[in-house]
């Protein structure tokens, strides 16, 4: 059984209440942080080697130390729970079940970073889980956590949440404090980044939500024993949401020392593929980040064991890996097909580009419409190759990631699955009715020698 950190406490019955949170040792590490210096806590994150959860894996400990504190200016802390990422639930887990254990997230980062008031900025789909936060805040509020003088500490924190109207670019920081500003939800050039003029001009943090949860039980184990949790740079346990085909759909806390194989098919995790089906293809980190074959995906190019963690699965570059970005685990098996696939991911990024760069704008309806084309049986073999002409020019050339978002996974399928595209094309009828199948997408791979 691997190890839990932020949801060993999940199955007990009402613990998204206040009293039974606390029973059960909630709130424990704000009283022990507010006996802490700021600075202090601030190492105790950085010696833990916990990483962003969001999707980016930066350094925590280093991205609050940038924070910059002028004399007489107010400094904000942010938590990013825009989770709009296809493939993403983990987020909306924390929030809608175990709520108190961001709320003192918040306090301790809040105190660390010397934020007076702090915003949750959620998603509008999730339309209920506004007012399981709030009632969470009230509670901790009347409990003497929320408020004026917290605990007799001196430090005042209040927090708010605000709902955003439903638009994944606001999962971008700086998008998403223009929308916080009530202005639309452009991302803005950077620098300025937000630790030096963010919100209302003023130095912000913005961290997901999974990230703040995790200071909890930093501060309860202290850093250097959550370090020596997981493997390397992958320190911690990491939460993934894991759906498609397979038989046991959820969210799940890992330790980041286990295999892919295990993953998908022990019973303590996703308990295999449905119906004896063969596995095809996965989508690890979310839809942004790139698609990889069964043969890639249990095994690297020099065919060592994949492990759930950042560096095992990002190991060979795009060419033969992938990324662990958001644990957006998306399985595919033999019935699945990548055609298909890619064409909704990328009218899914065509709709949600925000306009402002000419390359998002553009090339993520060319991309949308071409691979229509193909999928609908008109392609040609020249659309394959236009269609990794225009992701390229998309890739690195936008203000912010959603081009990049928008790219690597049309890159990931014609670099993986080129075969697929072309089968479609070759039989524009029988692709109508049926999927081109497995093909050599489970086969071993040849092994490549490490130089």
């Amino acid at each position: 059984m691997s190890k839990k950190l932020l949801l060993k406490n999940a199955h007990i019955e009402g613990i998204r209440y206040f009293d039974t949170y606390r029973q059960h040792g909630g709130y424990q590490s704000v009283e022990k942080a507010l006996k802490m210096t700021p600075d202090q806590i601030v190492e105790e994150v950085k010696t833990s080697g916990l990483r962003g959860r969001g999707g980016a894996g930066f350094p925590t400990g280093m991205k609050w130390s940038f924070l910059a504190k002028p004399e007489g200016v107010p400094r904000y802390l942010v938590v990013n729970a825009d989770e709009s990422e296809p493939g993403t639930f983990k987020d909306r887990y924390l929030m809608e079940f175990i709520p108190h254990l961001l709320i003192e997230g918040m306090i301790i980062a809040s105190y660390a970073l010397g934020s007076n008031t702090s915003y949750i900025y959620i998603r509008g789909e999730y339309a209920w889980i506004p007012d399981i936060l709030e009632q969470a805040i009230d509670e901790a509020k009347k409990a003497g956590f929320l408020g004026k003088n917290i605990l007799g500490s001196g430090f005042d924190l209040e927090i708010y949440v605000q709902r955003g109207a439903g638009a994944y670019i606001c999962g971008e920081e700086t998008a998403l404090i223009e929308s916080l500003e009530g202005k639309r939800g452009n991302p803005r050039l950077k620098p300025p980044f937000p630790a030096v003029k963010g919100l209302y001009q003023c130095p912000t943090v913005v961290n997901n939500v999974e990230t703040i949860a995790a200071v909890v039980p930093i501060i309860d184990i202290t850093g250097a024993e959550y370090s020596k949790i997981g493997v390397g740079r992958s320190t911690g346990t990491k939460l993934i949401s894991a759906c498609g085909n397979i038989n046991k759909p959820g969210v799940y806390e890992i330790d980041m020392t286990i295999t892919v194989e295990e993953f998908i098919y022990s019973e303590e995790y996703c308990g295999g593929i449905p119906n004896g089906k063969k596995l095809k293809a996965c989508i690890p980190g979310g839809s942004s980040v790139p698609i990889v074959p069964a043969n890639l995906l249990l095994k690297t190019a020099t065919g060592e064991p994949r492990y759930m963690n950042y560096e095992s699965l990002s190991d060979g570059g795009f060419a033969t890996g992938t990324m662990m970005g958001s644990g957006g685990f998306i399985v595919l098996d033999e019935d699945q097909c990548v055609v298909k696939h890619t064409m909704t991911l990328a009218h899914f990024y065509n709709h949600e580009s925000c306009g402002q760069c000419t390359p998002c704008r553009e090339g993520t309806g060319w991309m949308y419409k071409i691979l229509k084309k193909i999928e609908s049986g008109k392609g040609t073999m020249e659309d394959i190759d236009l269609l990794w002409d225009i992701q390229r020019k998309i890739e690195g050339n936008t203000i912010c990631p959603l081009g990049d978002a928008a790219a690597w996974p049309v890159a990931a399928a014609i670099r993986h699955f080129r075969d697929e595209f072309e089968w479609h094309i070759n039989n524009p009828e029988l692709s109508q009715t049926q999927n081109y199948g497995l093909a050599n997408y489970a086969d071993p791979l040849p092994v490549i020698e490490k130089q």
